[in-house]
């Protein structure tokens, strides 16, 4: 939606054009009406929501907002709010009730049909992140032994119940799922055909206990667009869809992004977060890197004498530092972003290894000598110095990206996330190792 719609909605809202606004309404899309909505007040929002087409009304619902999908159901009443729930896939209503209280959602269940709410305690049951969190039970259903033309009469019969029309799910009397078959293959084959003759076997199943991030990995891989979702006993039980493995994706690579900036992960969207709220997502992290940064002081502080010796090689210490936080965050973002990907595993790790050092020498080799250069011509530093400095630059480079290849790769074996494992643990363990080595070669060279 441009702007120019914004605006003439937004107009028609303060005019208080009720008509002409449900017309407009009318014209558009669902998902650009729920980002219209999401910018009004709760008071507004309400208000225009009712206008909505019942037809419309649940598609907008549930592009919305968490937040503003809960004020919308608190400000609703009780047979609005339990009629929009009734029109939802179940995979979408049980979402939204993971988040509510739970004598809410006992009163909104309540006044459901049984199926609806029978499917939604079904879906809540299963852990947070699971496949069988994620799964909808809206699925097309074919039994064995069914002709296409009977599979497509079942189809036409149900077409409103179904999340996705792209693949057909086989199964016996018990429900086991014995294959798939696709809807173009049930169009261009003989309609007495069987369906039994004209499945392919699904290859890779999810199931209900399944990693949401694992399930991802295998929609990428595979470019499905759905798959099926059995039990423990192989028995059918809902689908996943690619639209819910977007989600997935864009949720998993904030999560990464956070904890790589040391940022406990929240779900809600930063404008929505509020400043207490931020505050308590960092300063966790904050005081740690703190508390683990005074190592670095201690080390500076254990070689006062050399410094004040050698007072230019304070000078010297942030480019140092910088350097060396920069080479193991490189080395590291890499290396996390593989183990997402499933590109490396733990087998790996000496490959990465050996690779990683011969990138370092490289890059270690290139800034020292472009150091030395800056050293000798513009800062007229005495030769000795500028050995120290480039040496420390050069060692520092090539033990911040083994530290930074190796770290993350330790801390998916051990079952902890790689992503904590990067920038800020990374540049901590790198700024004190890095005065360390500093300190040593300059003792070497300098006799301090």
């Amino acid at each position: 939606m441009d702007f120019t719609e914004e605006d003439k909605l937004q107009k028609l809202i303060e005019e208080k054009n009720i008509g002409a606004l449900k017309n407009e309404l009318k014209e558009l899309n669902e998902v650009d009406i729920a980002s219209f909505l999401s910018e009004l007040k709760d008071d507004k929002l309400i208000k225009v929501f009712r206008l909505l087409p019942k037809d419309m009304a649940t598609d907008v619902f549930v592009n919305l907002e968490e937040d503003k999908q809960k004020n919308l159901i608190n400000s609703l009443t009780k047979k609005e709010s339990q009629q929009i729930i009734e029109d939802m896939y179940t995979d979408d209503a049980a979402d939204l009730f993971e988040e509510m209280p739970a004598i809410m959602v006992t009163s909104l269940l309540s006044g459901v049909s049984k199926e609806t709410r029978n499917a939604i305690n079904f879906l809540l049951k299963y852990p947070e992140n699971s496949a069988g969190s994620l799964m909808a039970t809206e699925y097309i259903h074919l039994k064995k032994g069914l002709t296409i033309q009977q599979s497509i009469k079942r189809i036409r019969d149900q077409k409103d119940d179904f999340v996705s029309y792209d693949n057909c799910f086989v199964t016996d009397d018990k429900r086991t799922l014995l294959g798939t078959v696709s809807v173009k293959d049930l169009l261009i084959n003989d309609p007495d055909t069987l369906v039994d003759d004209i499945m392919e076997e699904c290859e890779h199943p999810i199931t209900t206990l399944m990693d949401q991030e694992e399930v991802a990995n295998i929609f990428q891989d595979y470019n499905y667009s759905s798959l099926p979702v059995v039990d423990q006993e192989g028995r059918l039980v809902g689908i996943i869809t690619i639209d819910d493995i977007v989600d997935i994706i864009e949720e998993e690579a904030t999560e990464d992004m956070e904890k790589m900036a040391a940022i406990t992960p929240t779900d809600k969207p930063y404008m929505r977060t509020g400043v207490f709220e931020t505050w308590k997502k960092r300063i966790p992290w904050l005081l740690l890197l703190m508390i683990s940064a005074t190592f670095t002081g201690s080390i500076i502080t254990h070689f006062e004498d050399a410094l004040a010796a050698y007072v230019i090689l304070t000078s010297f210490i942030p480019m140092l530092m910088d350097s060396g936080g920069n080479a193991g965050s490189q080395a590291s973002v890499s290396v996390i972003r593989s183990l997402s990907l499933d590109e490396i595993e733990y087998k790996d790790t000496f490959k990465v290894i050996w690779k990683e050092i011969r990138v370092a020498v490289l890059c270690g080799i290139t800034l020292a000598a472009a150091n030395f250069l800056k050293l000798m011509i513009l800062d007229h530093v005495s030769m000795n110095i500028a050995i120290v400095v480039c040496s420390t630059l050069c060692l520092t480079i090539i033990f911040a990206k083994l530290v930074g290849c190796s770290l993350p790769i330790l801390a998916k074996k051990i079952g902890f996330d790689p992503a904590v494992m990067a920038s800020p643990f990374i540049t901590t363990i790198v700024d004190a190792c890095s005065l360390l080595i500093y300190f040593k070669i300059a003792g070497m060279f300098l006799g301090i």
